[in-house]
């Protein structure tokens, strides 16, 4: 078998470890010795952690963003329900494979910060997919799709709150299990729809 190109090991092995230990303690050194390459070589690929956490995001979780930037440039296709369906899935897996990864940061204020910074200059962070949601509905509003008086930022708030919600708010209860996602996003959706949708039982 023909060995991985460095590209991909470093990923593997970058989500590997955001996984097990961290983003904050997930170091590049630590990151290129599991990769089998030199920290040199790491950054031949990646210009910083922060950028490789964004290519972990978006190459090895649930594709998001990809999801809803093609909805939103071809609005009307499929039915609402089931758009928000896969939308809410789709969220739903990526906030429960994602959370664990970044959830070290909210230890370290300054570290958080600095982070968030540098995804800012990379056009990324964990306001994006509200805002890609909501250029979704206004495009299906424009389609008419969605009432002309729903507010779709909040529309997007709600659905992609309850998914982030989802990926911790369960871990406390006796069996520690998440509601199953198929389902939760089927609700989510018909919920949602009830409160946007011009025709809510057949959009």
């Amino acid at each position: 078998m023909e060995p991985k190109p460095a590209r991909v090991r470093i990923l593997d092995a970058a989500h590997e470890l955001m996984l097990t230990v961290g983003l904050a303690r997930a170091t590049t050194k630590e990151i290129a010795r599991a990769a089998g390459c030199s920290e040199a070589a790491l950054y031949k690929y990646f210009d910083s952690k922060e950028e490789l956490f964004v290519r972990v995001l978006a190459e090895r979780l649930p594709r998001l963003t990809p999801l809803l930037g093609s909805l939103a440039a071809e609005p009307g296709q499929g039915t609402l329900e089931s758009n928000l369906t896969e939308i809410a899935r789709q969220a739903a897996l990526f906030y429960e494979q994602s959370f664990p990864i970044a959830a070290s940061l909210y230890a370290e204020s300054q570290l958080k910060q600095r982070h968030y910074d540098a995804l800012r200059k990379l056009g990324s962070g964990p306001h994006r997919p509200i805002q890609d949601l909501d250029a979704y509905l206004r495009a299906e509003q424009a389609a008419g799709r969605v009432r002309a008086d729903a507010d779709t930022f909040a529309a997007a708030s709600l659905l992609l709150g309850a998914c982030a919600q989802r990926a911790f708010a369960y871990d406390a209860t006796e069996t520690g299990e998440r509601p199953p996602v198929d389902d939760f996003a089927a609700r989510l959706a018909t919920t949602l729809l009830g409160g946007i949708s011009v025709v809510p039982d057949s959009a």
